[in-house]
């Protein structure tokens, strides 16, 4: 049963890293974030399965939902950061359109 959790992390890692290359490549700032949203997702998967390993789950399923609240919190801030500096750069063109 320990070789299908090493097969899975294998497989997940692989995964990791086909996605990282959207985070440095990305066109766009969305692109990006989604790629790092979907890595730290990936993370949390990773941590139940080296618990299972470990055979220790409930321990590091703690600590992948407290991963999982940390991603989802750390990604609507930084949603909404560059939705302010989105609006305020479109407030200031107003402005100077209007003077």
């Amino acid at each position: 049963m320990e070789t299908v959790y090493v097969i899975s992390v294998v497989i997940i890692v692989l995964g990791m890293l086909a996605v990282l290359k959207r985070v440095i490549v990305g066109p766009t700032l969305l692109d990006r974030l989604l790629a790092v949203n979907v890595i730290g997702t990936k993370t949390i998967v990773l941590l139940a399965l080296v618990g299972f390993l470990a055979q220790r789950p409930g321990f590091y399923l703690d600590i992948a939902l407290t991963y999982a609240l940390i991603n989802f919190i750390g990604t609507i801030a930084v949603l909404r950061y560059f939705e302010a500096r989105v609006s305020g750069r479109a407030t200031q063109a107003a402005e100077e359109e209007a003077s």
